[in-house]
């Protein structure tokens, strides 16, 4: 799909298309729809931001919403590299040297009208941020350099970013974080909630290892330790094979502190009580 803006064509690009569901943390969803929403003709929506520990669904939430709205949603990847022209337009030479001008998933948010979530987005540096400014306030459009426009955002065009609370990112320059309102803080889910993650992700899973597998997380929550929902998938995922393999040497329990041990090491077995009571 293509597009022209003051005499130049862009190449759209595609939505993201997930299969996936937030569970639980109702309120969370509730003060994200809130931040997007536009009560007045001179209002605007603000642009959130999602803050958490790696894996505890901030993206999940940011699409969920995103499509609870009904709209197309588009994600880009931060990464230290990101450069404003992979934010923005991106010059792309064609097999017979002309210039093709491709839009970035955010760019064709804007101009579609759709969500756009910058995923990790505290992993770009100051410059890529700055390429973002007019768009996050009142003026809500980007310039292109590289093709030489300004593109303007859409009346429908919403921008979530999310961002990790770990040591490997860069500051906020003030003047971006003054932009990027509300902070929603996304927590660990409490059991029935994380248990309901667990299900949602692995329909296929016997209970026991669910329960086990939740109640394992819920122990490292109390401890204050990373592991998160995902960490758990991928415990019981690889329990589940483990046990579909199994020797007489091997069974459900020896499965999921296998799985434990090399999903996330050694340290997280303190947490894997082979005494606590099973539920059925």
């Amino acid at each position: 799909m293509t597009v022209e803006i003051e005499g130049i064509v862009l190449h759209l690009a595609h939505p993201d298309e997930l299969a996936v569901e937030w569970v639980g943390q109702e309120e969370l969803m509730r003060q994200l729809l809130a931040a997007w929403m536009v009560v007045h003709e001179q209002d605007l929506p603000m642009n959130p931001r999602l803050l958490g520990k790696p894996g505890v669904g901030k993206t999940t939430l940011a699409y969920a919403a995103g499509r609870r709205m009904g709209r197309d949603v588009y994600i880009l990847q931060a990464t230290l590299d990101t450069r404003p022209e992979d934010l923005l337009v991106t010059p792309v030479i064609e097999g017979d040297g002309s210039l093709r001008y491709v839009a970035s998933p955010l760019v064709t948010a804007m101009i579609r009208g759709g969500v756009a979530i910058l995923d990790e987005g505290n992993r770009m540096s100051e410059k890529s941020w700055a390429s973002l400014a007019p768009l996050l306030d009142n003026r809500r459009y980007v310039e292109s350099i590289v093709a030489g426009i300004k593109i303007k955002a859409h009346a429908n065009f919403r921008l979530v970013a999310t961002m990790n609370d770990d040591a490997s990112t860069f500051e906020l320059p003030e003047y971006i974080h003054s932009r990027l309102q509300p902070q929603i803080f996304i927590d660990f889910p409490e059991r029935d909630e994380e248990y309901h993650i667990l299900r949602e992700n692995l329909p296929f899973a016997e209970d026991r290892i669910l329960n086990y597998v939740t109640d394992f997380l819920q122990l490292a929550h109390a401890a204050d330790e990373r592991y998160t929902a995902r960490d758990g998938i991928n415990v019981a995922r690889f329990a589940i094979k483990l046990k579909s393999l199994a020797t007489q040497k091997i069974h459900e329990s020896e499965a999921l502190e296998t799985a434990i041990l090399e999903v996330l090491g050694e340290e997280a077995l303190r947490y894997a009580r082979k005494d606590r009571p099973t539920r059925s």
